[in-house]
């Protein structure tokens, strides 16, 4: 077992865990603790986010909305739903996730299972501290489309071709942001007031879209 901590995160690392282990620990512990899981080929990480780590995620969940909102799109949110496949041996709850070119299939579902399912569209992932499992692999055996990524200092875009993750400048499910925009709103979240942010991003949305 590994432990390492820091202002932003607490990671726990163990090694030869089953498939059936973690599947019971999932049950056993429940969606409402305050951990949050990521499973690699036998490889469990257990991360407790703190202050520095929450604070982002909260920032881009608004901005999602808000672009949903301008563009008249719908999505539907999945938050850190555990996303996983027993064939691929891989699992991971993302910071948060997001249904919007496939909204209208879970559209009034209630349980996700993605032996069956498509995977969400968008993915969040916040870094700030190093992680010892693949999360890009993980995240593209998952299928998910698109991914975005965040260490508290830079943020990256990808996009999934062919089963692996390039690096890209747009957004696949909001192509008239760059990852510069929501980098730049990013930073001006350290020294403005969240709702001053909110109403300047909004404007910036409408000033695109004319």
């Amino acid at each position: 077992m590994i432990t390492t901590s820091s202002i932003a995160e607490q990671r726990t690392v163990l090694h030869n865990i089953s498939w059936e282990t973690f599947e019971t620990l999932l049950t056993e512990t429940g969606e409402h603790r305050g951990s949050r899981f990521a499973y690699e080929d036998g490889t469990l990480e257990i991360m407790t986010p703190l202050f520095e780590h929450e604070n982002p995620k909260i920032h881009f969940d608004r901005f999602i909305l808000i672009l949903a909102q301008e563009l008249e799109i719908e999505i539907k949110s999945a938050g850190s739903t555990t996303l996983k496949r027993r064939i691929a041996k891989r699992g991971i709850e993302p910071d948060n996730c997001y249904y919007i070119q496939n909204e209208l299939a879970l559209r009034g579902r209630e349980t996700l299972n993605l032996e069956t399912d498509p995977a969400p569209d968008l993915a969040i992932e916040i870094d700030i501290t190093s992680t010892s499992v693949n999360k890009l692999g993980i995240y593209s055996a998952l299928g998910i489309a698109e991914l975005w990524r965040y260490n508290g200092r830079n943020l990256k875009f990808y996009q999934l071709r062919e089963g692996q993750y390039i690096e890209c400048e747009f957004s696949i499910a909001f192509p008239i942001i760059s990852v510069s925009d929501i980098s730049r709103f990013i930073q001006q979240s350290k020294t403005m007031g969240e709702i001053a942010l909110l109403k300047s991003f909004r404007a910036w949305v409408r000033e695109k879209l004319g």
